[in-house]
């Protein structure tokens, strides 16, 4: 078993913890840390900020880390669990939290593949895939 696995999830699709959720508890084992991972994007332009109610970002992270902590409470209970809040881009934060709990192994899920999709655009797991220094478990 792994001593900490990173788990990146996004909240708002099921499809993104789903079936990676037992594959990341069962990489923690019953010693290792589960350590969960919602990130708030970045909203990446000064411009669209101007836009936003004062406070937009502190509210988006703790309305995050309260999301977090429901979920825990649901689909963790009694698991090692570390609740981790990111703010950036989604595959960038991913890679400096993997540092920053160092993490034996990533995973996450990923949507099937789509060669027109992985031309124009290129997923978050391709991403993390290709610049992690430890290992990704991405599941389908």
């Amino acid at each position: 078993m792994h001593d900490n696995v990173l788990f990146p999830i996004d909240l708002q699709h099921e499809a993104s913890w789903s079936r990676a959720l037992p594959v990341a508890r069962q990489l923690a084992g019953t010693d290792g840390t589960l350590h969960l991972l919602g990130i708030v994007p970045d909203i990446g332009s000064s411009m669209v900020a101007t836009f936003l109610p004062r406070g937009f970002e502190a509210k988006a992270l703790s309305g995050m880390k309260e999301a977090l902590d429901s979920f825990v409470d649901a689909h963790l209970a009694g698991a090692r669990v570390a609740v981790h809040v990111g703010h950036g881009h989604v595959a960038e934060t991913i890679l400096k939290w993997a540092q920053d709990v160092q993490a034996d192994v990533i995973v996450m899920a990923s949507h099937k593949p789509d060669e027109l999709r992985s031309i124009l655009i290129s997923s978050h797991a391709n991403s993390v895939v290709r610049h992690s220094p430890v290992s990704v478990m991405v599941v389908r």
